[in-house]
């Protein structure tokens, strides 16, 4: 690079690295204002221990072949983020050649999806396949292998749609240390000799934000130019670089983004830069910043809401006009996932549940209309024509239904409901811990929200007006073992396996049928200040009582087009833990699990996930919480 003695030399490297710097901040603002609402889907890095960092990923999206030409969208779903390509020119062969760095963490995920779209919609582009690969393994399989196909799958059907080609390269955790000076160096080696000048290096040290390293320059420049040539070498600078920070932190602000860094964390302010600066491969790096892969792939209509404060994409609590996507988080992949609802349905919701003049509607007869309502549905959905509508339901929720699982072929079920309360194969859900009764299980294919107590339950997710354990077990049950117990809400959408399981191993005491509405259970409509879907709504207690968790309420709620509860167990009958207890007929629906106060301790992840107004995605089966008896 030389000894930039050029005063015109000097200003080209400068103007070209302001230029440089300002483009990385620019893009990180316009992603940090657009997704930091509330402190939810924040494109920040969250702090990472020692223990836990287990490397940095380079996953490349290389191309794909397709059976058919289109303009083409990649994405790429880590964790709680997502990526997605640019699109591609009309072809059935896209290229794309885009990169992202992964932070991968030894409990954290380790599944990456990656779905493919065609773009010939305005507002909603159309999944067409996709695939899973995970990261570790992907390397430790293949560590010298440059590229790797993997079959693109329909979401509905499994069949193969296409391949797409892809790399994936692991930096372990030593090596990012190693670098990620370099890295910073790099930045502003123009023509990529290894060599710095010192006025490239004073224009560097004063984009770290460090006051007193500034007044520093010379004498650390001094420090690396070792035979006073006026130049030294990346390898030299990052030496001293890496001591310096050790001793004396002089990297303020990152460069890349111009984020504040927390200079007692040194290992979260190297995977900050190391995941901000381009390795200048040459590829385009992958736009970032999304929560689902659906959100990546929307079209102009679904900015346009955004920017006209029409719809909210968020995790979290949504109210009013922010109601209108539902993100949930996957347990088992720990990705978000984005619920499909009809958009007039949630037009309709809204309106009703998120004001004052549509609750008072309610009141003024809308309830009976509901109910007529949801008894005509349910007629309907029994009789033979209703078949019909099948396809087109696997088709709105075609990467959302695994019909791999199902017990029957299609052709089996003669109705729609017999298809909406449709069994699963033997061993399609397995149950955790099945020899120990003292650890619960969830009750339901669902999206799941679970608190300590009620109170917590409050806080973070029913919001609606005098809601109680006493007003949701109803008069016939005693509720004092009850108050102030733990609460698990576990709710059905239309596309989920509508039967549920037992979550405890018991006997049950009773069944207590509890006359109400048949609101919806949306959290729409659970979220609103203005009315209590679980205390109004129509719903049926069953009391278990354990050896180990003592007695739990078993509650099944109804809700709008649900007129049907049905149990397939009687009083004083002996249940094993994920013995099926009963089905809801067609809709969406709830059941509430209240424990003694003390008598569980609910798994963290479930929590915490909670902790932020977030339902956690769970299968049958999966592990709920302990027995408290059990840990004493």
């Amino acid at each position: 690079m030389g000894n930039g003695n050029s005063r015109e030399g000097k200003e080209s490297r400068r103007s070209r690295l302001r230029q440089k710097l300002q483009k990385f901040r620019t893009h990180r603002r316009h992603l940090r204002n657009r997704f930091s609402r509330n402190g939810a889907g924040t494109v920040n890095q969250r702090a990472v221990t020692a223990e836990d960092f287990s490397g940095i990923a380079l996953l490349t999206l290389i191309g794909a072949d397709m059976k058919f030409k289109d303009k083409w969208l990649a994405c790429v779903s880590f964790g709680e983020q997502t990526f997605r390509t640019e699109i591609s020119d009309t072809t059935e062969k896209p290229i794309w050649n885009s990169e992202k760095k992964l932070l991968l963490e030894k409990n954290g995920p380790s599944l990456a999806r990656v779905s493919v779209f065609e773009t010939n919609r305005l507002s909603k582009n159309k999944i067409v396949g996709y695939c899973e690969l995970d990261v570790f393994d992907f390397v430790v399989q293949e560590p010298e292998l440059a590229c790797k196909s993997f079959d693109l799958l329909d979401p509905t059907s499994s069949k193969v749609v296409g391949t797409i080609f892809l790399s994936c390269a692991i930096e372990d955790p030593v090596e990012t240390e190693t670098r990620f000076a370099k890295r910073i160096l790099s930045v502003v080696d123009y023509n990529e000799d290894g060599q710095l000048s010192f006025s490239e290096f004073s224009d560097l040290i004063k984009a770290f934000g460090n006051l007193v390293a500034a007044n520093k320059k010379e004498e650390l420049f001094k420090a690396a130019d070792l035979n006073g040539d006026g130049v030294v070498t990346i390898d030299e600078l990052a030496a001293l670089l890496a001591l310096q920070q050790e001793q004396e932190p002089i990297i303020n602000n990152c460069p890349a983004c111009g984020e504040a860094l927390q200079l007692s964390d040194k290992l979260n302010a190297m995977i900050h830069m190391t995941l901000c600066f381009d390795e200048g491969t040459g590829n385009q790096v992958m736009t970032g910043g999304f929560l689902t892969d659906r959100q990546a792939s929307y079209g102009w209509m679904f900015k346009l809401s955004e920017w006209t404060h029409l719809s909210t994409y968020d995790v979290g609590l949504n109210t009013g006009s922010s109601a209108s996507y539902i993100v949930v988080i996957d347990r088992k992949t720990k990705r978000f996932v984005e619920e499909l609802i009809d958009p007039k349905i949630v037009l309709s919701m809204r309106a009703i549940y998120q004001s004052k003049i549509g609750l008072r509607l309610m009141d003024q007869g809308a309830k009976e209309i509901l109910q007529r309502l949801s008894e005509k549905q349910g007629k309907k959905m029994n009789s033979v024509e209703s078949a019909q509508k099948i396809p087109s339901f696997l088709e709105f929720f075609k990467d959302q239904i695994n019909m791999a699982e199902v017990k029957y072929p299609l052709q089996h079920f003669k109705t729609f409901n017999e298809f909406f309360i449709r069994e699963l194969k033997p061993g399609a859900r397995p149950i955790a811990c099945v020899n120990r009764d003292d650890v619960a299980v969830s009750a339901a294919d669902c999206r799941l929200m679970a608190f300590q107590s009620v109170e917590d339950s409050s806080r973070f997710w029913i919001k609606g007006r005098k809601f109680s354990i006493r007003g949701l077990l109803g008069k016939d049950v005693h509720p004092n073992a009850f108050l102030d117990g733990s609460l698990v809400i576990f709710r059905l959408a239309p596309q989920d396996y509508h039967r549920f399981h037992v979550p405890v191993s018991g006997v049950i005491e009773k069944f207590v049928d509890v006359s109400g509405s048949l609101y919806t259970v949306n959290p729409i409509a659970v979220n609103s200040k203005y009315c209590n879907v679980f205390t109004e709504n129509k719903r049926t207690v069953a009391i278990i009582s354990t050896a180990e968790f003592g007695k739990v309420a078993f509650v099944a709620i109804g809700a709008t087009m649900v007129g049907s509860i049905n149990f397939v167990r009687k009083e004083g009958d002996h249940v094993k833990k994920g013995d099926e207890l009963g089905y809801f007929s067609f809709g969406g629906s709830t059941v509430i699990c209240v424990f003694e106060k003390g008598s569980i301790r609910i798994d963290e992840d479930l929590l915490a996930n909670s902790s932020r107004s977030l339902e956690t995605l769970v299968s049958v089966g999966m592990q709920l919480g302990v027995s408290t008896r059990t840990l004493a």
